[in-house]
């Protein structure tokens, strides 16, 4: 399954901006193997849906500890490690806002 979300917030930016789109493959998806350095899409209970990148993988790929850019960021250092069946998918595609630019 594909998932067309938009970036809400700035806790990846300048990477992922406000307005952006990604496109999320869910799984299964043998090709789809979280690594550290992907960025994931994920469902938090307390904080809703988020997007951030995995910093490191635990547990053969059980779990994910997650990190914004922004030292900010609410990610892995307040919830802890993200399990696997939390997890919507893999950032395959990230689509730019260009709106805000100027000409």
């Amino acid at each position: 399954m594909v998932r067309l979300l938009k970036v809400r917030g700035s806790s990846l930016w300048p990477d992922f901006r406000e307005g952006d789109y990604v496109l999320a493959a869910g799984f299964p998806f043998p090709a789809r193997k979280i690594k550290t350095g992907d960025v994931i899409v994920f469902q938090q209970p307390g904080y809703g849906t988020l997007i951030k990148r995995v910093h490191r993988v635990l547990g053969n790929g059980q779990s994910f500890e997650v990190r914004g850019t922004q030292i900010a960021s609410t990610d892995s250092r307040n919830f802890g490690a993200v399990p696997r069946k939390r997890v919507h998918g893999k950032v395959i595609w990230h689509i730019r806002n260009h709106s805000d630019r100027k000409n």
